[in-house]
């Protein structure tokens, strides 16, 4: 007997694996070839998928995954660090962009009532879609990355109230400020129970599950948390959403969160997949087709508000306008949530003729274009800050006054002041090396500068933030950061205001090395490479390889560029011999063993054993090289070398003889 959904399940992967295939050879993001799928298979053009419901209830499962994933890699600390993008952007943005859908709709002649409405649908951006791409460019931990995620945090809390208001501007106003008062109080309780389960309850309850070592147990334990915290939101009326980050964020307080992180993410790919294309098969192709004109006005219209308003809540944190535009290209899409709000809409009547069809039409395509908007964005910031803009607009209005005059020259620069930099910063305080550091981190900032770092605020992609760090007399400049695009743009700027200047690159992805050389950067330090140097550095002293001759290789290895890392350069002449069949061990001599009170030529070690003494170690001392008539006293600890087989079938003379 045939299961519509298996088979509705296999169509989905079949046609997602060729749609993906294409998508990859063209370069196109992976998000935009689920979409696509979706497009394809769904009722409105090739309707082959027939259990539309179902695969909308994966894709829920999807979104819980995805943001509970977000929640573990983020932590209560990190959402303390964004409190201001969260209370202070998000509303703004909300705000701002409601306001603007108001007005334009009473434009096209719409009810006050749909007109709200309609700024309530346009305010929400795609959390799934953004967040999802942030974590493939490694942008979450950027400026523009926490801002968007702070305004996108407000906009899942801020849906809830909406959807109070739904009846209220359809004209059922009955009992709304009620419902409210209840929805605050489930809230606060909830929170509290967060606080309270993250404190508390969970570590001790995974803690109890990891003793088991069953890994299923593990894993269903974590599950358990994730859709346990998304029921208990979504039963108090909040987003499933916000209840998934929630409890991301109890388990990443937790000893657990990167064994939970690697258990979870096979299972969110598989399901997140889902709800991209359940959202292409929303899409009407015929309808669009009909009206693509106004389909593609009011998607450009949208796109262009979204993302000015967006960057101006952004502004409005004093980010410079680089960061700004980051954010407001990165949020100009309509939600996810906004299909939910616009349901309820749909109940009350707020929706009349096409209008949600064309609602439909446009958000999705707006989603469709995020990848690409979010790719270009570098380029465009770029772009608008070479037009002539007050520089306070340019650089943000954090920046603290200058210091180049108080920069000595033949300096060193620091771009960055996380682990990295703060390392780094410290090593240079402790060699007496002038140093300045320049980060994007405003609360940081003034932490530190009160703590004596000359440290200031600033876009290292900006020329005037370079000049403010004296770049024409440094001697060396370091940039460590998260950001790829940028860390590009300061290699480039930097090479160009001080081409003497030695410029040290760290990055995480192999792909960044070697455009990195080329923009002009002297050293690039990739992690995931220099982790195989130090990895490598280890194996090779366990071969009792000379130190010189390890050294010789390392510093060959990175002369290279990583060449031989990377598979693409001849193996290297790095005269590396190991000694394949020795080992170092060690043996406490007992009071009665065959070699105790005898020396060294007595018993001839070398000549009948192969056994070789390197070293003895005597109470406190070490007596390296020992002469041959040296005796060995009981409780000597010999450091001793030879083969495996030499070594063992030795031991007997280092203990005391056996009782038959």
């Amino acid at each position: 007997m045939p299961v519509p959904i298996l088979t509705d399940l296999v169509i989905i992967f079949g046609l997602s694996i060729v749609v993906l295939f294409i998508c990859h050879q063209l370069r196109v993001p992976v998000t935009v070839g689920f979409i696509l799928t979706g497009i394809l298979a769904g009722p409105h053009l090739l309707g082959l998928v027939k259990a539309v419901h179902e695969v909308e209830i994966l894709a829920e499962i999807g979104v819980i995954l995805l943001l509970f994933t977000i929640g573990v890699e983020f932590s209560f600390a990190n959402l303390l660090q964004i409190r201001q993008s969260v209370l202070v952007a998000g509303p703004i943005q909300v705000a701002a962009t409601c306001l603007a859908g108001l007005f334009l709709s009473l434009q096209f002649g719409k009810t006050v009532g749909e007109a709200i409405f309609i700024g309530f649908l346009v305010s929400l951006s795609s959390t799934a879609i953004v967040l999802k791409l942030l974590q493939e460019r490694a942008e979450v931990d950027t400026p523009h990355g926490r801002t968007s995620l702070g305004i996108l945090i407000f906009q899942d809390i801020i849906i809830v109230p909406m959807m109070l208001l739904v009846p209220l501007l359809a004209g059922a106003s009955e009992n709304i400020g009620t419902s409210f008062l209840i929805l605050l109080a489930k809230g606060l309780v909830i929170i509290a129970l967060v606080i309270a389960s993250a404190k508390w309850v969970v570590p001790h309850v995974l803690y109890q599950v990891a003793r088991t070592g069953n890994r299923e147990l593990f894993l269903l334990s974590i599950v358990l948390i994730c859709m346990a915290v998304a029921w208990l939101t979504a039963q108090a009326g909040l987003s499933l959403a916000l209840g998934a980050f929630l409890a991301g964020l109890i388990v990443s307080e937790t000893e657990y969160s990167h064994q939970a992180l690697g258990n979870i993410l096979p299972f969110r790919d598989v399901f997140a997949s889902f709800f991209f294309i359940s959202i292409g098969m929303l899409l009407d192709v015929g309808f669009l087709l009909k009206h693509p004109g106004v389909i593609a006005l009011l998607t450009l219209g949208v796109l262009l508000v979204k993302a000015l308003l967006a960057g101006s809540a952004a502004l409005f944190l004093k980010f410079p306008l680089r960061t700004a535009i980051l954010v407001g290209l990165a949020l100009c899409q309509v939600g996810e949530f906004s299909f939910i709000l616009s349901k309820a809409g749909q109940s009350q009547g707020l929706f009349s003729g096409d209008s949600y069809q064309l609602f439909l039409d446009v958000t999705i395509i707006t989603m469709v274009t995020t990848p690409l908007m979010m790719a270009l964005a570098p380029q465009a910031a770029n772009f608008v800050l070479r037009w002539p803009l007050p520089q306070r607009l340019k650089l943000g209005a954090h920046l603290q006054e200058e210091i180049s005059k108080s920069t000595p020259g033949d300096h060193l620069i620091i771009v960055g002041f996380g682990v990295n930099g703060r390392n780094l910063a410290r090593a240079a305080k402790t060699g007496g090396i002038p140093y300045v550091i320049i980060e994007m981190n405003p609360e940081t900032v003034r932490r530190e500068r009160e703590s004596g770092e000359p440290i200031f605020y600033g876009d290292a992609t900006q020329e005037e933030i370079l000049k403010h760090a004296n770049i024409k007399e440094a001697r060396i400049v370091v940039v460590v950061i998260n950001d790829p695009a940028a860390t590009r743009r300061i290699v480039t700027l930097a090479r160009s205001l001080n081409p003497r200047a030695y410029i040290i690159v760290r990055t995480r992805y192999l792909q960044e090395l070697q455009s990195l050389f080329d923009l002009g950067a002297d050293d690039v330090v990739p992690e995931e490479f220099e982790t195989s140097v130090e990895i490598f550095t280890l194996v090779l002293r366990k071969y009792l390889v000379a130190k010189e001759e390890i050294e010789r290789f390392v510093t060959q290895v990175r002369a290279d560029g990583y060449l031989v890392l990377r598979g693409i350069s001849k193996e290297i002449d790095s005269g590396l011999r190991h000694l394949h069949d020795f080992e170092i061990s060690t043996f406490r001599l007992s009071e009665r063993a065959p070699l105790a009170g005898k020396s060294l030529a007595q018993v001839e070690l070398r000549k009948k054993f192969g056994v070789t003494v390197l070293a003895i170690r005597r109470d406190s001392q070490m007596l390296s090289n020992p002469e041959p008539d040296m005796q060995l006293l009981a409780n000597d600890l010999l450091i001793v070398m030879g083969t495996p087989d030499n070594l063992s079938n030795s031991i007997w003379l280092f203990k005391n003889p056996e009782k038959s």
